[in-house]
């Protein structure tokens, strides 16, 4: 396809979606034309990185941990509809709102961690592409991540050629990974009583379970998927009043719930997946080759290579998604334009860092999604104070229920990091 026809696509997505906020158009295929910014950032709540503490929590606690994986989706959506309405209501991203509305010292320190994030969230994406691609076609890994760095950089060229061409590569890839897990279930032996238990059950049977259920939390409630999910409905379909700003944010809403939903059952069934494979007698199962090479025998090759196929979709369209957060976050703090190549040379560095220094992949993946749940913080904190604000939401401004819901939910997560950080340093 042209780059003229692609960029028409989204053009024409923009002219029917008007149709809509006018009233001249309505049918059952209206709401697909606001499908697009949730669904790419879905795609950071089914990284490698949740590939990495699905399989631990799985192997190690059976169905034990499943909790958390339904809480920090019910977290995720609350704080991805906060960040869509600001960027439909504002016409501007976090990262802009912090550096226009924060003291400059706080912003230059939010704009640090945010970095930092960004760099474990390639690190654990990047990585995790070049794995599966490692191992099903018996490459090196830093040949894995050479192919890996082409692919997502196609598809980065592609995203410049308007919204829609991205918006629906992406889908595609999610489905791809939906697809993938729903046939693992078939392959897997599941004790649905004890699934059911393990969803609506809090427990942590010890501290090492604690340090999972961080990095689930880190690995679901991404810091980088906050900055994006504003920076893609700011500019997406400029509304011209309240009525259309209105409008705009129950069919956001709307698509956060389900685009939300669906990762958080790919994320359930890996940790099904997980716990019937490997918990009764492979809890030593801990990282991603491991895990491949054992499902094989027990379960088939074909479950095998389902895994990889989603492993391998989940990689390259995560490490593509967050680059482009990370060119927000970039652009936004800084206020000036990044080229797409910059960011993604400064997001790849440290994956090949960790690969050269000879580190664990897998462990790097699991220690990566803890140092995003330490940085959670900032963008949750950031998108609290500014939605709530009047003078910068209007009418839109959080009602006193979303604001306690919000903090509430920010509060758990800041305690579950300061619990986590007593344990690191004994």
């Amino acid at each position: 396809m042209d780059i003229e026809t692609q960029t028409g696509l989204s053009k024409r997505t923009e002219v029917e979606i008007r149709a809509v906020l006018t009233g001249r158009r309505q049918g059952l295929g209206t709401p697909l034309l606001f499908v697009g910014p949730a669904v790419i950032v879905s795609i950071a709540y089914m990284d490698p990185g949740n590939f990495a503490t699905n399989i631990q929590a799985g192997a190690l606690y059976d169905y034990k941990l499943l909790w958390v994986v339904v809480m920090a989706n019910l977290i995720a959506m609350l704080f991805q509809a906060l960040s869509a309405k600001l960027g439909v209501v504002t016409g501007r991203n976090l990262a802009e709102l912090c550096r226009t509305h924060l003291p400059r010292p706080l912003t230059y320190a939010m704009w640090g961690v945010s970095e930092v994030a960004a760099m474990a969230t390639d690190l654990a994406e990047f990585l995790g592409g070049a794995i599966g691609l490692s191992l099903l076609c018996h490459l090196p890994l830093l040949a894995g991540m050479a192919v890996t760095g082409c692919v997502t950089w196609l598809m980065l060229m592609l995203g410049g050629r308007g919204f829609r061409p991205m918006e629906l590569m992406i889908g595609m890839l999610v489905l791809i990974i939906a697809i993938c897990y729903v046939a693992e279930l078939f392959f897997t032996p599941v004790d649905w009583t004890a699934a059911a238990a393990g969803s609506v059950l809090p427990r942590l049977p010890d501290t090492e379970a604690l340090t999972i259920a961080v990095g689930i939390i880190g690995a679901t409630v991404m810091p980088h998927a906050l900055y994006l999910h504003s920076s893609l409905t700011q500019h997406r379909v400029t509304p011209r009043n309240d009525e259309e700003r209105g409008m705009l944010l129950r069919f956001s809403n709307r698509e956060v719930v389900t685009a939300l939903s669906v990762a958080g059952l790919v994320n359930m069934a890996m940790v099904i997946t997980a716990a019937g494979a490997f918990h009764a007698g492979h809890r030593e199962v801990a990282d991603i080759g491991t895990a491949y090479h054992t499902l094989s025998p027990l379960l088939g090759p074909a479950a095998a290579g389902v895994f990889l196929v989603s492993l391998m979709a989940s990689g390259i369209s995560s490490s593509t998604v967050g680059t482009m957060a990370g060119q927000a976050i970039m652009q936004g703090f800084s206020g000036f334009k990044i080229p797409i190549w910059v960011r993604r040379v400064v997001t790849m560095v440290p994956a090949f860092a960790v690969v050269a220094m000879g580190m664990n992949a897998t462990r790097a993946l699991v220690i990566s999604q803890v140092v995003l749940s330490f940085a959670l913080p900032v963008p949750m904190v950031a998108l609290v104070v500014f939605t709530r604000r009047r003078d910068i939401m209007g009418r839109f401004a959080n009602t006193a229920l979303m604001n306690g819901t919000a903090t509430a939910s920010a509060v758990v997560i800041l305690l579950l990091n300061a619990i986590l950080l007593v344990q690191t340093l004994g």
